[in-house]
């Protein structure tokens, strides 16, 4: 197993149990890329220099900065620093480095995707603290519940969502750092310009049956990078001195083209149709359809999100 990331504790009024955090994402991309002089293919390399060394000589290599001689300033006032050792950081008096303190519970239905940001898997310390850490897992899952407090590490302090892991026979926690409402830009300033259009009953009911005819389980073991697989294809190609492979042309419509929406629902719906009858599937009683469009056609109601 990696080594944790963080660990702490984490406390409920007077509940507490040791946790240790561990990152719950890993980069699978094979592809690097260097950067290469275009003129003889060598590849570039970055050195850290002084800035009066560029600006006094231009013209000149500058000698490199040794990592050890590099500290973390602050700009007070322009052009001066405040100089910020390590050590002074590490000790710094913030609680979060040590302690998730849960301030509140909240519906999980609550915490809106936007707000997400990273997840981890937050397993016990040790035996000893799995007794408290299987309790404080059961009550969430049951109560359908996120815990709320906050953490710091990575030089910050984030607002941090424990939630029970849904898999009952793993019997985890996961753990997401969260955005804080400042960083996320106003959506009024994105949104206000929509055009207000009235919804037209028969292409809503059109729509949400396509919705419903597309919709399945959501299998994330499906989803592919198509990309890296399309570089690693036009790298094989250039080692090779192949033909370089190119996307092929999409035609979009013209700006003074109309399309029809009712005729591209209805289209839709009937390609669905279609092919829901090529794969053998039965097709629903003349009976039942006419039910159907008595009682209208309404979407299933999603259940409420374990995590996010």
């Amino acid at each position: 197993m990696a080594r944790p990331y963080w660990s702490g504790q984490v406390q409920i009024s007077l509940v507490s149990f040791g946790v240790k955090l561990f990152v719950a994402t890993e980069s699978k991309s094979e592809i690097r890329f260097h950067q290469i002089s275009r003129a003889t293919g060598e590849r570039v390399r970055h050195q850290k220099v002084l800035s009066s060394a560029v600006e006094d000589n231009p013209g000149e290599a500058a000698n490199p900065v040794e990592k050890d001689e590099i500290v973390k300033g602050y700009e007070y006032r322009k052009g001066e620093y405040v100089t910020i050792e390590p050590k002074e950081l590490e000790e710094l008096r913030v609680p979060s480095k040590h302690v998730i303190e849960v301030s509140q519970f909240v519906d999980l239905d609550e915490l809106a995707p936007e707000y997400m940001e990273k997840p981890y898997f937050l397993v016990p310390e040790d035996d000893v603290q799995a007794e408290a850490y299987a309790v404080v897992r059961a009550a969430l899952k049951k109560t359908t519940k996120a815990a709320l407090g906050k953490i710091a590490f990575g030089g910050r302090e984030h607002v941090f969502a424990v939630t029970a892991q849904d898999d009952d026979k793993l019997g985890g926690m996961m753990g997401y750092t969260m955005r804080y409402q400042e960083e996320l830009r106003d959506p009024a300033e994105y949104f206000k310009d929509i055009k207000k259009v009235a919804v037209n009953a028969e292409s809503l009911e059109l729509a949400m049956e396509l919705i419903k005819r597309k919709a399945s389980k959501f299998e994330p073991e499906k989803f592919k990078d198509q990309y890296e697989a399309a570089v690693r294809e036009l790298v094989e190609a250039k080692v090779k001195h192949l033909p370089v492979p190119k996307d092929e042309e999409v035609v979009a419509p013209r700006r003074g083209q109309v399309i029809n929406l009712m005729d591209a629902l209805k289209k839709s719906v009937g390609d669905g149709a279609a092919a829901a009858a090529a794969s053998g599937k039965k097709k629903p009683a003349a009976s039942e359809k006419a039910a159907g469009a008595k009682k209208g056609i309404s979407l299933v109601k999603p259940s409420k999100r374990k995590s996010a």
